[in-house]
């Protein structure tokens, strides 16, 4: 009897699980990745000189590209940092403010059922 008292019921293992899920399932967040997906990919595509470069020097190094390669590390570092950055973000996501409406699903459903 005292093993049935402390098993949680289906019920509360949904409940359990149901909250645990809204910040991963609400259609905002994943707008909000769509969204910043687009982001890291226009930063690899800005800073692709320095990917490739500090690519070949990790190619011609082999087991040395932690010694050999940490200028072209750093640079790479510091052009993501910049591009890739919270505050770039932020600055993006205000800029594509309409964009995020758009990707963010049932969103689209609500605007064309008033028109």
């Amino acid at each position: 009897m005292a093993d049935q008292q402390q098993q949680p019921t289906a019920e509360k293992k949904a409940k359990i699980k149901e909250g645990s899920r809204d910040g991963r399932l609400s259609f905002r967040k994943f707008g909000e990745h769509q969204l910043r997906r687009e982001f890291k990919e226009l930063a690899i595509d800005k800073c692709r000189t320095e990917i490739n470069a500090f690519g070949k020097c990790a190619e011609e190094s082999g087991l040395m590209v932690v010694f050999n390669c940490r200028g072209f590390n750093k640079e790479l570092n510091k052009c993501m940092g910049i591009h890739n950055s919270h505050e770039a973000f932020d600055t993006y996501m205000k800029e594509n403010e309409e964009l995020l409406k758009a990707k963010i699903p049932g969103r689209n459903l609500k605007a064309n059922a008033g028109k």
